[in-house]
């Protein structure tokens, strides 16, 4: 008994030693005032520690995320953001521990700084609208800084800035913060450009602001110290992010504290004794003036707040799907595992089990077996499985089965499609090579080499087999970027491309007709396009013919149609009977491709260009089924293209989708919204396919699977194949060890950024986007309040033009204060945003109050959404700007902003130029704050346009000329630290032509085009930097900065006022111009 209380014993001591080990990927320690105690966030919840390390105490337990802990001066509170009610909100709490109050309420998203010298209010930090007198650019990029009131209440406006992590000094005049200027990732690294942070002061009786950084590269997270010193994080020292000590006093008096090369330091804090504390590769440290850093051995007794394993609902998940040969079976992906379930009842069988991806099953000719890519070991490779039972017909009711690797080799392996016969394998090879794997010889064959196609995202290729073998239709874009044409390669490898159409517009979609005489694929050949070149396009489905008789078949009428297919129905019957007298077995007549005058045998078979997602031609060619977006959603829709009648065959409201058609051609089953549908192809009907299982999911070794997914996704497809020469592998393992010790997205957001933000390129970082059910969701009245007013009361400052109050029947204005709320009154007691919360689109009533009249009256107005009104805070923006313009040069110099790279973004700027503005003799093109996408060739050609004709009916020249569609009369671009991806392509190319003066400040380097991967996790996405941009210099475009003609700096002081610097000059350099 005494040995197994002893072995018990020890049992029980290994498991506690296993549970103090020391504990990683520490986040956000805050130091107390005293110096004493450091509280921190760890698997999204607050904890507290002795300065000197020791066991942590956890001072919140809760399945919302807690994080940033702030202490009070006196180290009595504590203050945290939390997503308790579906967005971050700040919370306080007592130092000791105990029951949080929840401080503010508005879904915008608030986070704690700091708390006032009295310690009765919190500073915090929330993506609001400016005060009316402000032209900040409306992005929700930018926070106001309040305070609120440690006992709840109504929170006041300090700043609007766009300042991040502020702190007060002692006597709590001024404010230490660093500013944010643009889109970059906040865990980028290592690059100097003019969009990195710095650090400033503001005053905050006078409201001014004096920057104290001078470093180009990153200065941020600054702390005040004792006197006029100062504390933050730069990477002025040249190799990573260290601590550095500045003065207030001497800017140039700056003394590096530490010198770590490897990694960042992250997240200061300071005591009232100057010790510091931060964060480094996950740990918690601490400094003491003169000495060396301190890490601290941290021990947390964790065994999570959430289950590890959890079940997750399949239905309403699926990405792809394969129907099986006989129609019984559906195949599927479901966050990345394979499935079968059956078409009709209600079975449905997990294949894969792995915390990895697999995804493009296929099935074989027989339906006995699965082949998909999984990525297994750090490798795609083509996976095998079939069933063991011979007496279990189908996948969705086997009880044993067996998987196996068909294609596994060093290379990585994608997109498997079995040859009809059964016997080969087509599949893609590193992305960029088409081959096709023998399986009896195990030997693979190229047939498309290494230079045509150039993959964007994985599984961007369509291929297919035509019905005989003999052939394989593919995407072939020759070397050329994104512009792909139909190849026809022979299987044998014998025999070069032949391309069957060879168009400028491109082929995409390729498709056999059930018998291989018929290719089809879609075309924006005749489909209305977009006014910018990438912009969205309609397409057409069209068809090739390979022999004269199908084509003359085809070009029957109905009627003859009709005729022709009785009279070969009853010659089939006679050659059946004949058959089974004579026993014949002769084999079918090998169909040989007529690929003479094939222009002549071309036809479009959609009598409507459309946005056709996914289509398919039935057997006989009679009818060719397709998804397109007509009305709202995409709907099936059905057309005969003998006669040209058109109709929806089921109306779905859905997404692109998907289309398979049965053997039968009698069904047909459509993806949509991540659901399969089996619709009958005569009357309509929609059946869904009931999906019944739900997936056991693993959420610690999913998260493993992504993030070395995510490393070696960027080992292949970043824009430079040597990756900076860096050791990627030494980032991956360090990173790689802190997994264990997350528990939640986003925490692995920020794993992702910094194992991402070693590359020192933009277009990277993760992504995570919570799904919050029934959050908070703060409606919007389209008001501007003066929120420096502690008074009861809002005083509306401003009605935004086309909000819920700018219609003719309010009687509210400027200077008006709203009391009530449905009844509820507004003062400092409470958060008025509680009175707007999830009732946007609802009537509310709205109590009124007019100082000057002294008359009160009640309105009922129906709230926007904050989506809404942040559309119309851009366009209220962007009419300040063009008044402004108007009103400096008198009416001669026009003004527009390019909101984004987009098709949208450019009727808008072709709309107001060659429209109001097309009178005036310059043009200023804002592109401020322009996140990107791909316009800059469109808007080059627009704006550099040299008239070359003119037009005289009569003798009586007219205005303009030819290039009618183009800007002929001086320009300037107006940029910022902000512009972003092609809105810096294209200053950049702007400045390359000199068609005009480039104005603002400098733009960062980030013309780069990414791929934003969604995961398996569908709420994470990360970024990879894949096809470089290059120019004159002839090196690529990333991290190589414009800088401007004219450089204009916007100053806080001046824009929080209502005066733009930079658009001051845009105005006078055109005024000049036009002498």
């Amino acid at each position: 008994m005494k040995r197994l209380l002893a072995s018990c014993a020890a049992l029980l001591l290994a498991a506690m030693s296993h549970a103090q080990e020391n504990a990683l990927w520490l986040r956000n320690p805050s130091i107390s005032p005293d110096g004493k105690t450091i509280a921190f966030g760890y698997k999204g919840d607050i904890y507290r520690v002795d300065a000197n390390g020791g066991v942590a105490v956890p001072l919140t337990i809760h399945e919302a995320h807690d994080m940033m802990p702030v202490w009070s001066h006196d180290g009595k509170y504590i203050a945290f953001a939390s997503d308790r009610y579906g967005n971050f909100d700040v919370f306080v709490m007592p130092a000791t521990g105990g029951t949080p109050v929840r401080l503010t309420s508005n879904s915008a998203g608030d986070f704690p700084y700091d708390f006032t010298a009295d310690n009765k209010q919190v500073l915090f930090g929330s993506a609001r609208n400016a005060p009316a007198s402000s032209i900040r650019f409306p992005y929700r990029l930018f926070r106001n800084m309040y305070t609120v009131p440690v006992t709840g209440g109504r929170a006041t406006l300090i700043s609007a800035a766009g300042a991040d992590v502020a702190h007060y000094n002692k006597t709590g005049d001024k404010i230490i913060f660093q500013d944010r200027k643009g889109y970059e990732d906040p865990m980028r690294k290592h690059h100097v450009s003019s969009v990195t942070r710095d650090i400033w002061v503001m005053d905050v009786a006078k409201g001014s602001y004096e920057k104290v950084s001078a470093f180009e590269g990153e200065d941020r997270e600054p702390v005040f110290g004792n006197g006029n010193d100062i504390y933050y994080l730069s990477e002025k020292g040249g190799v990573s992010q260290n601590l550095f000590k500045g003065s207030l006093s001497d800017k140039n008096s700056l003394q590096q504290l530490t010198h770590f090369t490897k990694h960042p330091v992250r997240n200061l804090s300071k005591s009232d004794n100057n010790t510091c504390c931060f964060t480094y590769n996950g740990e918690i440290y601490t400094l003491k003036d003169g000495e060396q850093p301190r890490k601290l051995e941290v021990n947390i007794f964790n065994d999570g707040r959430a289950a590890t394993v959890k079940n997750v609902p399949v239905s309403g998940n699926i990405t792809e799907f394969a129907m099986s040969p006989d129609g019984k079976e559906m195949a599927f992906i479901a966050r990345g595992e394979v499935f079968v379930a059956s078409v009709d009842g209600n079975f449905t069988k997990r294949i894969t089990n792995t915390p990895q991806q697999e995804r493009m099953v296929a099935w074989s000719p027989d339906g006995k077996k699965l082949v998909y890519a999984a990525e297994r070991n750090g490798n795609w490779d083509i996976y095998q499985t079939t069933k063991v039972r011979k007496e279990e017909p189908y996948f969705f009711t086997a009880t044993l089965l067996k998987e196996e690797p068909v294609i596994a080799t060093d290379a990585e392996e994608f997109q498997p499609v079995f040859s009809p016969d059964g016997k080969e394998i087509a599949y893609v090879e590193n992305r960029n090579v088409l081959k096709v794997f023998n399986i009896a010889a195990g030997k693979s064959r190229t047939i498309l080499p290494e230079g045509h196609n150039h993959s964007y995202s994985d599984g961007d290729w369509s291929f297919a087999w035509s019905p005989d073998g003999k052939w394989i239709v593919t995407d072939d874009s020759q070397g050329y970027f994104f512009m792909n044409n139909a190849a026809l390669i022979p299987v044998d490898g014998k025999g070069k491309p032949f391309y069957p159409v060879n168009s400028g517009f491109g082929e995409g979609n390729c498709k056999w007709s059930d018998d291989g005489k018929i290719l089809t694929w879609t075309s924006s050949r005749e489909g209305r396009k977009s006014l910018a070149k990438q912009g969205s396009r309609e397409v057409d489905v069209y068809a090739v013919f390979f022999d004269q008789p199908t084509y003359d078949k085809f070009k029957l009428s109905k009627d003859e149609f009709n005729l022709l297919k009785d009279k070969e129905a009853a010659e089939s019957k006679t050659t059946k009977d004949s058959t089974a007298k004579t026993k014949d077995t002769a084999s079918k007549k090998t169909f040989t491709p007529d690929f003479t005058n094939l222009e002549n045998r071309k036809i479009k078979l959609t009598i409507n260009s459309a946005s056709i997602g996914d289509y398919v031609l039935n057997k006989d060619a009679s009818k060719l089924f397709y998804m397109a977006a007509f009305e709202k959603g995409y709907d099936l829709w059905v057309t005969e293209p003998r006669t040209g009648e058109t109709k929806i065959l089921a109306k779905m409201g859905g997404t692109p989708g998907s289309i398979e058609l049965s053997k039968d051609g009698n069904s047909l089953f459509v993806s949509n919204r991540g659901s399969v549908v089996k619709v009958d192809a005569s009357s309509g009907k929609i059946t869904p396919v009931s999906i019944n299982t739900e997936l056991s999911l693993n959420q610690e070794e999913e998260r493993k699977y992504i993030f070395w997914h995510a490393w070696k996704q960027v080992k292949e497809k970043f824009y430079d194949p040597t990756l900076r020469n860096m050791d990627w592998k030494m980032y991956g393992d360090n990173y790689a060890r802190f997994l264990p010790y997350i528990s939640n997205n986003y925490d692995f957001e920020e794993l992702l950024s910094e194992l991402l933000g070693e590359l020192n390129g933009s277009h990277t970082g993760g992504r995570y986007s919570p799904q919050p059910v029934n959050g908070d969701n703060t409606a919007s009245l389209g008001l501007l309040y003066d929120e420096t007013s502690r008074a009861d009361g809002l005083q509306v400052d401003a009605v935004i033009a086309g909000g819920p109050f700018d219609k003719a029947a309010s009687k509210l204005r400027k200077g008006d204060i709203i009391e009530k709320i449905d009844g509820n009154a507004i003062n400092d007691k409470s958060d008025w945003a509680t009175l707007l919360n999830r009732k946007a689109g609802n009537n509310i009533l709205v109590s009124i109050y007019n100082p000057n009249t002294k008359v009160r009256w009640d309105e009922t107005v129906k709230p926007i959404s904050g989506g809404e009104e942040n559309t119309l805070m851009y366009k209220r923006w962007v009419a300040a700007m063009r008044a402004m313009v108007d009103k400096l040069s008198n009416g001669q110099v026009g003004y527009v902003h390019v909101q984004g790279m987009n098709d949208a973004s450019y009727r808008s700027v072709y709309d107001e130029v060659m429209g109001q503005n097309r009178d005036k003799k310059a043009l200023i093109v804002d592109t401020r704050f322009n996140g990107g996408g791909w316009l800059h060739d469109d808007l080059y050609n627009f704006l550099s346009g040299k008239k070359y004709l003119e037009f005289a009916p009569q003798g009586d020249r007219l205005k303009g000329g030819e290039p009618s569609g183009q800007w002929q009369a001086p320009s300037c671009v107006l940029m910022s630290e902000g512009n972003y991806s092609d809105a810096f392509i294209f200053p950049y190319v702007y400045k390359q032509g000199n068609i005009g003066k480039l104005i603002g400040m400098p733009v960062p380097g980030t013309g780069t085009a990414v791929w934003w991967e969604t995961q398996i996790d569908p709420t994470m996405v990360f970024g990879i930097p894949m096809v470089g941009t290059i120019g004159k210099e002839g090196r690529p475009t990333e991290n190589l900065q414009i800088e401007p003609d004219i450089r204009v700096p916007l100053r806080y002081e001046e824009f929080l006022q209502g005066k733009d610097a930079q658009l001051e000059a845009a105005v006078k350099e055109m005024l000049q111009e036009i002498k």
